[in-house]
């Protein structure tokens, strides 16, 4: 079915000044739009989306988003004391969205995540609406996995209560991989209903993120590494992201390879990452800290020779596509991932684009130290290899907006 005209209420808890907006929402909503979707976009931005600066900001993202056929509307993100903020967002944003409901004639609404869902399923009965819910993650068991919640309590009982009734309400259900969807499925409240389901892992813009020699050069010549064996990290560092383990992975790389440097992308606290490489003798020449504007970020990344990306294990990390798995891919960097995160175990079995680490060892270490050493020695090959796994699993084109799109169909044809 044609998809032209059909009007869509998508709901971010996430803002759309956010990076994570930027990369993991607006895309989507932009190439779709061009498929004759009308979208109404209705966000939760922080802060300082509502200073002068903000402000602006926000009226220049309306003015081009307007042209683009998508009409946003912005409501005041609140994190303090987080439980009755989140309780105030959502019926805020439920009251918000009634509105926005009749007066757009929505047929559709797109919860992205937990939140989301909490104010599209009323939204769905009161209005008769179709529903998509878009599971970003186990929400309540990242939390629990994280030590920021505990299991059984207040909180998580809320949240994983929510995700149930969304499970149940939805008529098309998303997934980040599909490692998780048979876990999801055996639940009860899942397991007689016939409901569409796509798979959409994390893409990339491959326009944005993409290697060029000319940047590659550049950028190794102002950071003084033109002769290095160079490992990069980007994002935040810390509470998920082990820190320390990719600290022990480097020295056990420089000690096969005196030449390597490793380059951090990150926002995080430099001291942090002083501390860890002091420790196990890396000196001040051997690594760069950089906190680079996200529209540098592909250029540093084409700088590189690999990506590296560990997690911690856990239950909830089955459901994770780490956005940064795609742009290392897309900026022609093989991959150094820990065992167990999404569908990452599978891609790099298959399309051999990396090493994993199945435990935090010296052994494993090495043995995936000797994997990165040898696809330096075929650098323009890997690059060729990596960027086409990129464009066949990760572009946001050809696959985030085609099973998106597909996905809005089945649901739209289905019956209520």
């Amino acid at each position: 079915m044609s998809l032209a005209g059909k009007r869509v209420l998508y709901i971010s808890y996430n803002g759309m000044l956010d990076p994570l907006g930027q990369s993991q929402v607006l895309p989507y909503l932009r190439e779709l739009s061009k498929l004759g979707v009308q979208f109404t976009l209705l966000s939760f931005e922080r802060p300082t989306a509502f200073s002068p600066d903000g402000i602006a900001k926000r009226n220049e993202l309306r003015g081009r988003l307007a042209t683009e056929g998508i009409v946003w509307h912005a409501l005041r993100y609140h994190q303090k004391l987080s439980l009755p903020a989140t309780v105030y967002d959502v019926r805020h944003g439920l009251r918000y969205a009634k509105r926005l409901a009749r007066r757009d004639k929505i047929e559709m609404v797109h919860a992205r995540s937990h939140i989301a869902a909490a104010i599209a399923l009323p939204l769905k009965k009161q209005f008769g609406l179709k529903m998509i819910f878009d599971l970003r993650g186990l929400m309540a068991d990242e939390y629990v996995d994280a030590n920021h919640w505990r299991k059984g309590g207040i909180r998580y009982r809320i949240t994983k209560r929510m995700e149930r009734r969304a499970l149940a309400g939805a008529d098309g259900i998303v997934t980040l991989t599909e490692r998780v969807w048979p876990e999801i499925k055996s639940w009860d409240v899942l397991r007689e209903r016939d409901v569409v389901h796509e798979v959409v892992p994390c893409c990339v813009d491959l326009d944005l993120f993409r290697f060029d020699p000319a940047a590659r050069e550049r950028r190794r010549e102002e950071l003084g590494i033109q002769r290095r064996l160079v490992l990069v990290y980007s994002g935040s560092i810390g509470g998920w992201y082990l820190t320390d383990q990719m600290a022990d992975f480097f020295a056990a790389l420089l000690r096969m390879r005196s030449d390597a440097h490793f380059l951090w992308l990150t926002q995080g606290p430099a001291q942090m990452i002083d501390n860890l490489m002091s420790e196990r003798g890396v000196t001040a020449a051997q690594y760069t800290i950089l906190s680079a504007a996200p529209s540098d970020v592909w250029s540093y990344l084409s700088a590189g020779d690999a990506g590296i990306a560990f997690y911690k294990p856990a239950f909830s990390r089955m459901a994770t596509s780490p956005v940064k798995i795609a742009e290392y891919l897309a900026c022609g960097l093989p991959l150094v991932i820990n065992a167990g995160i999404g569908d990452s175990d599978a891609v790099i079995t298959a399309e051999r684009i990396g090493a994993r680490v199945c435990n935090f060892s010296e052994g494993e270490y090495a043995a995936a130290a000797d994997v990165v050493g040898g696809f330096v020695g075929y650098s323009d090959q890997t690059r060729r290899r990596t960027r086409e796994v990129a464009q066949r699993l990760f572009d946001v084109r050809t696959v985030g907006v085609q099973r998106y799109g597909r996905l809005y169909e089945n649901v739209l044809a289905s019956k209520k």
